[in-house]
């Protein structure tokens, strides 16, 4: 299957090394809430010579195309991967999204943006309902200051989860790397 056809002792060599960062890279898709095997998937297709389809991720993985193909989606929806198009093939091919970086960005935008928007959203409901609650209610001393407490502490969350939206913006414009700038690859 491979471009550079190697011995049979020299292939098992390389697929040690390779089994060992596919392995590592399985587990470390957790941080991205992705199962393991779906990770498993993606160093398989990091380390693929050319575009893979659900046949032959299956056959490599000994896993069925449903597996395949739920793994597959899971890391287009995160544009680790993506669909290429090869002439003759009517099947759809894969491959990894190379940039690391842009990786990365995306899904901390497709992540973190939605979850951010769903906080914020919620938190000025939550003020916008406290403030008519001290206005209906202002005779209230005490009510008026558990509530001002509260919205006080919401006021920081807002901070924060607006702070939060501007990274994101960082990453996704690439002005992250003013601040943080890439490092070429070590030897």
């Amino acid at each position: 299957m491979g471009l550079y056809p190697l011995d049979e002792e020299r292939q098992a060599a390389v697929d040690k090394i390779r089994k060992r960062v596919i392995e590592n890279i399985g587990r470390n898709m957790d941080l991205y809430g992705i199962p393991v095997s779906t990770g498993h998937l993606y160093g398989l297709l990091f380390f693929a010579d050319k575009p893979m389809n659900l046949d032959e991720m299956g056959q490599e993985m000994k896993m069925s195309k449903t597996s395949m193909s739920t793994g597959v989606r899971t890391l287009l929806d995160y544009k680790m991967v993506h669909k290429v198009w090869e002439k003759g093939s009517r099947k759809d091919l894969y491959e990894v999204e190379y940039d690391w970086y842009q990786t990365f960005f995306d899904f901390f935008d497709i992540k973190w943006r939605k979850s951010v928007e769903s906080n914020i959203h919620i938190l000025k409901k939550s003020m916008d309902e406290m403030n008519r609650l001290m206005k209906d209610h202002h005779e209230d001393e005490l009510l008026i200051a558990v509530l001002q407490q509260d919205v006080s502490r919401i006021k920081e969350a807002v901070a924060y989860y607006e702070w939060l939206d501007r990274l994101i913006d960082t990453f996704v414009s690439g002005e992250i790397f003013k601040l943080v700038p890439k490092e070429p690859p070590g030897e």
